[in-house]
């Protein structure tokens, strides 16, 4: 007998925070924020990077971008209050960067930041991100920008297709097995929830076996896969590395920190690829501290990189 579906969960209201910013230490450490200059904080978040630069170096000024209005709307306004003209906040895409900067008459700049992670407060706050809690089946980052769903993905790509999505995109083993109980699913019905796609899953694949072997639910790096392809993940970070360099002055620095080695990888060759543009900082990726990992366990997979602009 098919479980009861439980109900879609109503948007939760933040209760401790926006988001924990990882590697604070070292993105100052690699950034070296100075007096009248000019950083971007290209992943605005919950705003703990951009208050940390702004509060290192009292008189450098910070331009913070971010897709997700929810995020400029719950925390542009306290650091507003608090920094004033040093803080400008601008809604877009960082794979934009070029255009955003441009429309602001901004030529160039002193530093750049990319906090690659999806935040705790999107995965538990989002609409789709988590298979913990049943919502509907979105995954949009931004949807003023965005028309395609995970839905549409689920119930509309081919089972070749799902299956190398969940293998390139999730790295998950049983890619081909998963993309096959999917599309015998939606025959007889349409996947429109988070329950329904992660009930799929659990009915193929056994948990408590799967957390033993990998650590985790096997619902996970789909819903991973899921997400890189909604929000065209991958694309946006080569986008934003084409256009971060030649926005730096010379001395510039590039701070990034991944969370995935997909991301990770596309980081490392990049920097490697422009060695005459840049000069790398971080012959191996920085990672957290064993006091950082106390104190915020998601920092656990965090891997920062960062370049030095050469001078002309």
């Amino acid at each position: 007998m098919p479980k009861k579906q439980e109900p879609l969960s109503p948007q939760k209201k933040v209760t401790a925070g926006y988001h924990k910013s990882v590697l604070v230490d070292e993105v100052l450490t690699y950034l070296n924020p100075q007096p009248n200059k000019v950083y971007v904080d290209a992943t605005f978040g919950g705003g703990g990077h951009t208050q940390a630069l702004l509060d290192y170096e009292p008189a450098c000024s910070v331009i913070a971008l971010d897709w997700d209005i929810k995020a400029i709307e719950e925390n542009e306004p306290k650091l507003k209050e608090k920094y004033g003209d040093r803080l400008t906040v601008l809604w877009g895409n960082f794979a934009h960067l070029y255009k955003l900067l441009k429309k602001e008459k901004i030529k160039s700049v002193d530093g750049i930041l990319a906090d690659f992670g999806t935040s705790q407060f999107q995965i538990h706050h989002k609409a789709g991100f988590s298979f913990q809690s049943n919502t509907p089946l979105d995954m949009r980052m931004s949807p003023a920008h965005q028309r395609q769903t995970a839905a549409d993905i689920i119930n509309h790509y081919s089972e070749q297709k799902l299956a190398t999505l969940f293998f390139s995109y999730g790295e998950e083993p049983q890619a081909k097995k998963i993309a096959r109980a999917i599309c015998a699913a939606r025959v007889i019905k349409s996947i429109t929830t988070t329950r329904q796609l992660s009930e799929i899953i659990e009915s193929i694949i056994h948990v408590h076996a799967y957390r033993e072997k990998r650590g985790i639910h096997p619902a996970t790096k789909v819903f991973q896969a899921l997400r890189i392809e909604v929000n065209h993940e991958l694309e946006n970070i080569t986008s934003f590395l084409r256009a971060a360099v030649p926005f730096l002055n010379p001395e510039g620095r590039l701070v990034c920190i991944s969370f995935h080695s997909l991301e990770d990888r596309i980081v490392k060759n990049f920097f490697k690829e422009h060695t005459q543009e840049v000069e790398i900082l971080t012959a191996k990726p920085v990672t957290a501290s064993p006091e950082e990992l106390d104190r915020n366990p998601s920092s656990r997979s965090a891997k920062l990189r960062a370049v030095l602009k050469r001078g002309k």
